[in-house]
């Protein structure tokens, strides 16, 4: 029987969407992956930004850490080394690490007896009220929902953002959706489904600026916050618009662990697509502290760094430019974690189990600006 030759099928949107990227790929065997299947994939993830692999149920760890390697061949180490390991981060109590392959993580929600060699854990869905100052009432916790914080796979502090997230689901609950409230006062909503991933494009976002504003992003970096995870510790900090900017009540340097001023990251705001050339506005919203400006001055004022980043973001995440995947099991995601900002979406009942295996590599290089 012949082999058919790997098929790329740009994603449909709803007719309400005005959502320019995302795709499918099929005909690829993922644990036997060839050179020049990888050549597909790659170029497919750099023109479309998101792409997905339905039915990868038997897709092992290993495999999917070497696919996520083949992006950025000298990266080896999980994309937020072991700063996850500090226990006022963020980000400690949402994963666990597959003993066998520890560049691969696992997430969702729920208890689970066994799974790639971990017995009897707990998972924990991000819940956006650990992370908002105005939370949904618990009476309405279950039909309605928010994002829980827009960002970029990355540490921000000592190591580069990786090139590439790999997204997949093993258990999924179904059977109900939930409705987004956007919370900055617009009113706008969302037909979600429960604990969708939502993507937005940062070269849409871009695209989006007025001249004077494109000139501002092309010519700025932003300078991120030490130990940013823990320096946005939610005992500290609670987001008030769309999980994109919290209100100022971060950790002071010296409540956060050594600062090491060489690992501090300065950015560029523009990141350049390594295939197509285009830019994407890339900013991780609540890790930012400073913007550097083109003529050597700094804006150092928390409050006013946050207001610029939100006004620059915020129109490119309006409801007909997210992409809100409905996962199914089986469903293996690529991202370009430099090309696409995303958010935990979804509140779930403790007895629905979620289950994910999640991989990103601390990149070789750093993003390449305009």
């Amino acid at each position: 029987m012949a082999i058919l030759p790997p098929t790329v099928r740009p994603l449909q949107p709803s007719p309400d969407s005005q959502i320019d990227f995302g795709a499918s790929i099929e005909g690829i065997d993922l644990e036997n992956l060839t050179d020049e299947q990888f050549t597909k994939i790659h170029d497919a993830l750099y023109r479309h930004q998101v792409v997905v692999f339905k039915r990868q149920h038997k897709l092992s760890a290993k495999a999917q850490y070497e696919l996520t390697k083949r992006f950025d061949p000298t990266a080896d180490n999980y994309g937020h080394g072991k700063t996850i390991d500090a226990k006022r981060s963020i980000l400690h109590p949402d994963l666990k690490t597959v003993p066998h392959q520890p560049q691969v993580q696992i997430i969702g929600n729920g208890f689970v007896e066994s799974y790639e060699g971990l017995e009897n854990f707990q998972l924990r869905h991000p819940h956006h009220r650990t992370f908002h100052k105005d939370h949904i009432p618990d009476e309405k916790d279950h039909d309605y929902t928010r994002f829980y914080r827009w960002h970029i796979d990355a540490a921000l502090y000592d190591l580069n953002p990786p090139q590439v997230t790999t997204l997949l689901a093993v258990q999924v609950p179904k059977g109900r959706r939930q409705t987004l409230l956007y919370d900055d006062g617009s009113d706008e909503t969302m037909d979600v489904p429960l604990g969708t991933t939502a993507f937005v494009s940062g070269e849409r976002m871009f695209e989006l600026l007025s001249p004077a504003e494109q000139e501002f992003v092309r010519t700025s970096k932003i300078e991120y916050a030490p130990h940013p995870y823990i320096w946005m510790s939610p005992a500290h900090s609670r987001s008030t618009g769309l999980g994109l900017h919290s209100e100022g009540l971060e950790l002071p340097d010296s409540d956060l662990p050594p600062i090491d001023p060489k690992k501090i990251m300065i950015l560029p705001m523009l990141w350049k697509n390594p295939v197509t050339g285009k830019l994407a506005l890339q900013i991780h919203p609540s890790a930012v502290r400073r913007i550097h400006l083109a003529d050597g001055s700094v804006i150092d004022d928390l409050s006013r760094v946050r207001e610029i980043v939100y006004r620059l973001q915020r129109p490119g995440i309006s409801p007909q430019y997210v992409y809100a995947h409905d996962w199914e099991e089986g469903d293996l995601v690529l991202f370009n974690n430099r090309g696409v900002l995303h958010s935990v979406v979804g509140a779930f009942r403790p007895e629905e189990v979620r289950l994910f295996r999640q991989c990103n590599l601390a990149a070789s290089e750093p993003p390449m600006g305009p």
